[in-house]
């Protein structure tokens, strides 16, 4: 039967960004040399306890590090990329490692950024008992710039 890793890329304490992605190569370079078959890398955005949110970037370091094994991306999800790009980069890293790269989709519509930091389930306030939703200048997540709100 044939055995994959699922690699969520999480941050262990004390770890930064550089420490993870070398060991996801590490893990990677072992599943290979034990002959698993595939190697997934997951999408996940705003998981402070995670590194994986540029997938295709760290495909393309897993599939360069590696011989054999395929290199997945377990999933992107489409409503946070623009498709042709996604079949841009697949396209591009499968010519760079022919019949290594797999594409999982998938579909992430509860994300915050496609609700415009809107809460779930959206409320109106009562005049004069709740304050107004926020407007304007938010504080962004560390490490990136800041942006106006609708």
């Amino acid at each position: 039967m044939p055995l994959s890793v699922v690699d969520l890329m999480p941050f262990r304490k004390g770890d930064d960004a550089s420490r993870t992605m070398s060991d996801t190569l590490a893990v990677a370079r072992a599943a290979d040399a034990a002959g698993y078959h595939r190697y997934w890398i997951a999408e996940h955005h705003n998981a402070n306890a995670l590194a994986s949110s540029a997938t295709v970037v760290v495909m393309a370091e897993v599939a360069a590090a590696t011989e054999r094994i395929r290199v997945g991306a377990g999933g992107i999800m489409l409503p946070n990329h623009m498709p042709l790009v996604v079949a841009e980069q697949f396209g591009t890293l499968e010519a760079f490692h022919p019949g290594r790269i797999d594409l999982g989709l998938g579909r992430a519509a509860h994300h915050p950024a496609l609700r415009g930091g809107r809460p779930r389930h959206p409320f109106r306030p009562l005049p004069g008992r709740l304050p107004p939703p926020p407007r304007g200048r938010r504080r962004p997540p560390d490490g990136h710039p800041p942006h106006e709100a609708a």
